[in-house]
């Protein structure tokens, strides 16, 4: 009944009916899923290096893209950041043909269940791990895997405040195994320089106290008592915005300057000169408690600090010179004459000084030695 049923059928039909039942017992012999996949593959060991020959060195490729600059603390001599980081390497024992799983040429696996390697970051201060959580290896058909993850880094750096706020600062941060010496794991980086600048600038989140100039990539290597170990070194130089630091402090400090070198045309008999003069000494004490905020805690002292010290120091300078002019036209109203001990101070010394010539002191009556003529005289050549 059967084999008259297909004799009776058109060509047509039975090209059809046949090739709908090779393709759907061929479909049905692939394995589509992921845990089949996971259940054949063979894992080695976590502990053990995923090499066949213990002699083969495992090689680790390192990039990484500044994402964002959370903090430079100038007291603790910390740098706080945030990066994108990716690990790339082979596992000799992991391999599959993809026409087998329909297709399949990548999987994630959690890193609990895998080899990695022991990354170590040498600048790191703090043990507490804040990185957000992404668990997870990608693993290609050819054993290729990739782990990629942010990093929040707290790392040490020299910082140098002494051009505060017009610094830049340069921070490292390296990476290495802790344990494999370079015979057993060498790690390196396919970018240089200009790449990985390119890539950081194309990610990474604008920063108001700080803008990336550059970051400069090395391979290295490190000896530890006879060990040899490989590293890859990123060195970040920032500079700080200045903009901030203008508007409220130097540029305020150098018009209460203006300010102080103006009060000298006001006329002292009045004493309006001398409380102006006392007016602008509060006002930079004021400016001095907000400069007290904003400088950078270290061991050592800002050049903007030296300076508002200085400027400080002219403007008390400026008063006490305002009080001993208030106090001699006051002495000018009580006594016709000058004392003689004042008038021998100023023609005698300060005269000489302010490289006044011999005929000034010939003019006021002044006996000088032969030693001072001749000091005169060098001073007139």
């Amino acid at each position: 009944m059967c084999i008259s049923s297909c004799l009776s059928m058109s060509p047509h039909t039975m090209t059809l009916l046949l090739t709908c039942t090779l393709f759907g017992v061929g479909y049905g012999q692939l394995n589509c899923s992921f845990d089949i996949l996971i259940n054949n593959l063979s894992f080695p060991s976590l502990s053990i290096r995923p090499v066949k020959n213990w002699r083969t060195a495992t090689e680790i490729q390192i990039e990484m893209a500044l994402y964002n600059i959370i903090d430079l603390d100038t007291s603790l001599q910390s740098f706080t950041t945030l990066v994108w980081f990716t690990m790339i390497w082979n596992n000799e024992f992991i391999q599959w043909e993809p026409q087998q799983y329909c297709s399949i040429e990548k999987i994630f696996l959690s890193n609990v269940s895998y080899w990695q390697p022991d990354l170590y970051i040498y600048e790191r201060i703090q043990s507490e791990d804040k990185s957000p959580s992404v668990p997870f290896y990608s693993i290609q058909y050819n054993g290729l895997t990739t782990r990629a993850m942010p990093l929040r880094i707290v790392s040490s750096c020299t910082v140098d405040v002494f051009k505060f706020p017009f610094d830049i600062q340069k921070c490292n941060i390296t990476f290495g195994s802790y344990i494999h010496p370079v015979q057993q794991i060498f790690m390196y980086t396919s970018l240089n320089s200009a790449e990985v600048l390119s890539s950081t600038k194309s990610v990474i989140v604008t920063n108001d106290n700080w803008d990336l100039l550059s970051i400069t990539v090395t391979n290295n290597t490190l000896d530890i008592k006879g060990e040899i170990y490989s590293t890859v070194s990123y060195e970040i130089t920032i500079k700080r915005e200045p903009a901030i630091y203008i508007i409220t402090l130097i540029a305020p400090a150098c018009f209460m300057v203006i300010l102080d070198l103006a009060s000298m045309f006001i006329q002292m008999d009045s004493g309006q000169g001398l409380g102006f003069k006392i007016t602008i000494v509060l006002g930079f004490s004021v400016l001095l408690s907000i400069l007290n905020t904003m400088l950078p805690t270290s061991d050592m002292v800002p050049v903007l600090g030296i300076f508002c010290c200085v400027v400080m120091a002219v403007m008390v300078f400026s008063i006490m010179e305002s009080i001993a002019i208030s106090y001699m036209l006051i002495l000018s109203k009580s006594q016709s004459t000058v004392p003689s001990w004042i008038k021998t101070w100023i023609l005698r010394y300060l005269a000489r000084a302010l490289f006044f010539k011999e005929k000034f002191f010939m003019e006021y009556g002044i006996k000088i030695s032969q030693t001072e003529t001749m000091s005169i005289f060098l001073l007139r050549c």
